[in-house]
């Protein structure tokens, strides 16, 4: 008597398909008008990540202090966000950009002069589907309760994967360009956590660029290329958690959304409901 065929669960039916399908977002390369200029910018590309960069490491490694200004949208960029949520990924590309230079550099407000000023725009973004990142929400979810022997990550289902591109530069006292970088990245089935806004793949990619530019002023190197053994600083793992930055000047882009953020990614929850600091800068 032949045995009965194996009922295989949904999660692992859905995971099947999935791999059936591209794994990750197109990363677009968009530029700008914006920098100050674009000359001898050379290709320095990571592994899901595209990027354009230059850099005087001699004059930046010298300086010691720096400045932001606020980031702001291009005017083609995302134009079906609504201006919640451009606000919202617009402040968590600031607040990314300020914790990272916090590791060398002494972040003071935009009033306060400095060695390097911060200025970038994002020049891009696919917009997530929401509804099936909901949907990859639910499946990994579900996943947790059903007994597959094993545990077994479920990644998302690639469709509707967002991205975004961002141009940035840091500019002396005189207004000379120091470090720029043209940047884009896409979201990944297996590694980028789901969450119900069309804004979500961006935010969550807002930190993915913080940390390669704030690396690019930091080092005085390219983010990509080399193996980087070190560790996160304490001050970024205590940002990350939520409690407050190194530096005043970026409590102005408030404070990461820590365990509630953690625990809103795992339920899909939309970065919008979690993240007080996009909520102010709406309110103002």
């Amino acid at each position: 008597r032949m045995p009965p065929p194996r009922r295989w669960p949904a999660p692992f039916l859905i995971l099947a398909s999935m791999c059936l399908l591209p794994a990750c977002a197109t990363a677009p390369l968009v530029q700008g008008l914006t920098l100050s200029s674009y000359d001898q910018l050379s290709p320095s590309d990571g592994m899901v990540t595209k990027s354009r960069i230059r850099v005087n490491k001699e004059q930046v490694l010298a300086a010691k202090t720096a400045n932001i200004l606020p980031i702001s949208f291009s005017a083609a960029a995302a134009p079906s966000l609504t201006d919640q949520q451009r606000i919202l990924v617009a402040n968590a590309v600031s607040r990314a950009v300020c914790i990272s230079l916090s590791d060398r550099f002494e972040v003071v407000s935009i009033n306060t002069p400095s060695d390097l000023t911060v200025k970038a725009v994002i020049t891009h973004v696919t917009e997530t589907d929401a509804i099936a990142a909901g949907l990859s929400a639910a499946v990994s979810l579900g996943s947790s309760f059903v007994d597959l022997g094993a545990p077994l990550p479920v990644p998302r289902i690639p469709i509707g994967l967002g991205n975004l591109s961002i141009e940035a530069e840091a500019i002396d006292p005189l207004g000379q360009q120091q470090a720029a970088m043209v940047w884009g990245r896409g979201a990944t089935a297996f590694f980028s956590s789901p969450k119900a806004s069309k804004a979500s793949d961006a935010y969550d990619l807002a930190a993915a660029f913080g940390d390669d530019f704030g690396y690019l002023l930091v080092k005085g190197k390219s983010p990509f290329g080399e193996f980087d053994p070190s560790l996160p600083s304490l001050q970024k793992i205590n940002s990350a958690i939520g409690l407050a930055p190194k530096y005043a000047a970026c409590q102005t882009f408030g404070r990461a959304p820590g365990l509630v953020g953690v625990v809103g990614g795992k339920l899909g929850l939309p970065p919008e409901w979690t993240d007080e600091g996009g909520k102010q800068a709406t309110a103002q």
